[in-house]
């Protein structure tokens, strides 16, 4: 299967979903199309999510900024955890806002939003980051065996890849989406090679340990990377001329 013809498979399969949750009403403002869906039970599956063991010994976590995921980062904070979100669609070199759940446990809430986030939170280098223990991401549709379709922009790939680059994640650091069950599909999702794929899928009605049939994305594949993305993205400009060097 082609590039052109896994993407038509991937858009296809979006519409479905979106269509899908749409229709039995189970997303929340602003709407399924064109976004990671926010669902009712967001706040349900946060609390599954909270259950995992690798969650709990986390102690830093990065997160997808996507509403649906906002209980999660709440969570976070109010467990003391670091949190990193990142920017929308990575538009800036420091790239990744920086919340301290120590500091934030009493206004979690307010701070685990976008806007609450960049207001109470620092912006940071990729390069000033720790480790990270915990990579929750936001998910159109994701299948048992791990693979994930997302919005279509290639962000949280891209936000892992990143990290992997700089040795900041693991293959064996934990990635895991909250979802609607609507969003679990039977379809097999071709995986290309910079696409992450999920360890775990949590939901309003409990966790999936997934079978974890694809490697994760071992870094940044600049051959697979367009020049408007490259254009786009400041922090990949950064890590081609620290190569360079």
């Amino acid at each position: 299967m082609s590039v052109a013809e896994i993407k038509k498979v991937k858009q296809a399969l979006r519409e479905r979903v979106w269509r899908a949750m749409e229709a039995k009403g189970v997303t929340l403002f602003p709407g399924a199309f064109g976004r990671i869906p926010n669902f009712r039970g967001a706040l349900e599956a946060a609390r599954f999510l909270a259950t995992l063991q690798e969650w709990q010994k986390a102690k830093t976590v990065k997160a997808n900024p996507d509403s649906p995921q906002a209980p999660a980062r709440e969570f976070a904070l109010r467990d003391g955890k670091m949190l990193f979100m990142a920017v929308p669609r990575l538009r800036q070199e420091r790239c990744f806002i920086r919340l301290d759940g120590k500091i934030l446990r009493e206004r979690a809430h307010w701070a685990s939003t976008i806007k609450g986030a960049f207001k109470v939170g620092k912006l940071v280098h990729p390069s000033e980051m720790p480790s990270i223990d915990f990579v929750l991401i936001g998910s159109v549709a994701v299948n048992t065996k791990g693979a994930r379709v997302g919005k279509g922009g290639g962000y949280s790939d891209l936000e892992f890849a990143i990290a992997r680059h700089l040795n900041l994640v693991t293959e064996t650091t934990p990635v895991v989406t909250t979802v609607h069950p609507i969003q679990i599909v039977d379809d097999e999702i071709p995986m290309l090679p910079h696409d992450i794929p999920v360890d775990f899928i949590v939901t309003p009605e409990g966790v999936i340990a997934t079978e974890r049939a694809f490697a994760k994305p071992v870094g940044i594949l600049w051959e697979w990377l367009d020049k408007e993305k490259f254009d786009q993205v400041p922090i990949l400009r950064w890590l081609k001329s620290k190569e360079n060097r």
